[in-house]
């Protein structure tokens, strides 16, 4: 009984809870897949086959004795920044890691869903960068054009579920690490209010920037991966109001008042968006003046939120580093860059946090003129592999900003922002648009993302697959 790689996480749910086909069956199809795709790809860097096997089982026991669970035997990835009980949690670092006791707060909720843990993905040294390349694991590659990065730093899990590998994955966003990888390979990345989905044993990820979030090909199985994973650990410093993100699918947004903000906030490097995702980006614009929203070009009032996010960045990295069992292992630039962590991890990082208050109210006064800001996620296509792997610091910061200058200030708010795809550009990669909304306004902007799907149908097109056994290895 085979179950076709397109058949997203709402169906795969719905053909398990039906009897139509078995956990152990689902699980098998998508490690083979997995085993056959890692030599081109490499999403992956850890594979749990026989536990997850042995789980599949376990979940078939308790569907044939009538057990209902929103994801029961469905199998998913997490992100390796993330804890799974009995595995190495390396974070994109070299070295040979020690197996962590329990799971996280996200990873335990998705168990308690009834999800299947099939593997950990591949991510960027300590996840800073929009890349997924290092020498601890090779280069994962995107599914759309295999010499191509799918981002960073959740490109394991978005290049796992843009190839049909899994329905969908959990991966992370500190400056867009979610959104970024999403845009360039077609998938909706939710990055939701900060403490929605936990990220215990954490309370805060890199100074309260980082915030846990979910890859999929359609709005509604984000959605579903989303409610599964939500939730608080009891000491969770960040404890959002509860949201239905399903609930939100299929419902109509309204008639909205839409910001297209196209200009790059403020960074202290250059940025230009590219004339081809510009356009990609106003065609959605388009569209959605065309279903009857008010759309208009208007900038949010960033100011000089970028000093904001420097000092809890770099202290975030800092943090790390000094946990790292391995110090000498680490990429020059992430030690560069703890070192100036180790400088602002004092006052400017207590001003940064501060200014937090005064950004809520600056940036929450524009929406009591617009609903939700459309903005292009990224500046440019993704970029070749290896382009910016051997970049010293500063021409990483360089070339970094100058594709991704726009997603970063709402891991500064801690609000939530949905990737859509917009499109392809030149060679057919993918790109694309963010909607962005204030405090706890995931429902809205799902709802708006499923209207944009419904007329779109974004999930019909998908890349050839490229699994042979003489494909590129990193």
């Amino acid at each position: 009984m085979t179950h076709d790689r397109s058949a997203g996480l709402v169906e795969t749910a719905r053909a398990l809870a039906d009897g139509t086909i078995t956990s152990r069956a689902l699980v098998e199809q998508a490690l083979a897949r997995i085993e056959t795709s890692q030599a081109s790809l490499n999403a992956f860097r850890i594979v749990r086959t026989k536990a997850a096997l042995a789980e599949a089982e376990a979940a078939d026991a308790q569907l044939a004795a009538g057990v209902r669970k929103p994801l029961l035997g469905v199998p998913v990835a997490v992100k390796d920044d993330m804890d799974v009980a009995g595995e190495p949690t390396a974070f994109g670092c070299r070295g040979e890691f020690p197996a962590v006791a329990r799971d996280g707060e996200a990873v335990r909720r998705l168990r308690a869903a009834g999800a299947v843990i099939v593997g950990k993905t591949n991510t960027c040294e300590f996840g800073q960068w929009p890349f997924t390349e290092g020498p601890a694991f090779g280069a994962t590659r995107n599914p759309w054009s295999p010499e191509h990065t799918p981002g960073g730093s959740s490109g394991g899990s978005a290049a796992a579920v843009a190839a049909g590998l899994v329905p969908a994955a959990l991966g992370s966003d500190g400056a867009g690490s979610v959104r970024i990888p999403a845009s360039w390979t077609h998938l909706v990345g939710i990055k939701p209010q900060r403490g929605r989905i936990s990220t215990w044993p954490r309370g805060e990820s890199f100074q309260g920037i980082t915030v846990n979030g979910t890859l999929a090909r359609t709005v509604a199985d984000a959605a579903l991966l989303l409610d599964a994973a939500a939730g608080n650990h009891a000491l969770d410093p960040h404890r959002p109001p509860a949201v239905d993100a399903s609930a939100a699918i299929g419902r109509d947004p309204g008639r909205l008042r839409i910001a297209l903000a196209l200009k790059p906030p403020f960074t202290a490097l250059p940025a230009r968006l590219r004339p081809e995702v510009r356009a990609r980006v106003v065609e959605l614009a388009e569209k959605l003046s065309d279903l009857g929203h008010t759309v208009e070009e208007a900038d949010p009032p960033y100011g000089q939120i970028g000093l904001t996010f420097i000092p809890r960045a770099t202290a975030g990295i800092a943090e790390r580093v000094r946990e790292a069992p391995f110090p000498a292992l680490l990429d020059r630039r992430t030690r560069d860059a703890a070192r100036l962590g180790g400088l602002l991890g004092g006052v400017p990082l207590r001003v940064a946090r501060r200014a937090e208050a005064v950004l809520h109210r600056r940036i929450g006064g524009f929406f009591t003129s617009y609903d939700v800001v459309l903005a292009p996620t990224t500046a440019a296509p993704p970029p070749r592999i290896g382009a910016m792997l051997e970049l010293g610091g500063l021409a990483t910061d360089r070339a970094m900003i100058a594709a991704c200058p726009y997603a970063w200030p709402w891991n500064v708010l801690g609000w939530p922002g949905v990737n859509v795809p917009a499109g392809f550009v030149g060679g057919g990669l993918p790109v694309g648009a963010q909607l962005l909304g204030p405090a706890n306004s995931e429902p809205l902007l799902l709802s708006l993302a499923a209207q944009l799907e419904a007329e779109l149908r974004w999930p019909e097109v998908w890349p050839e697959p490229r699994v042979s056994a003489d494909s590129p290895v990193a």
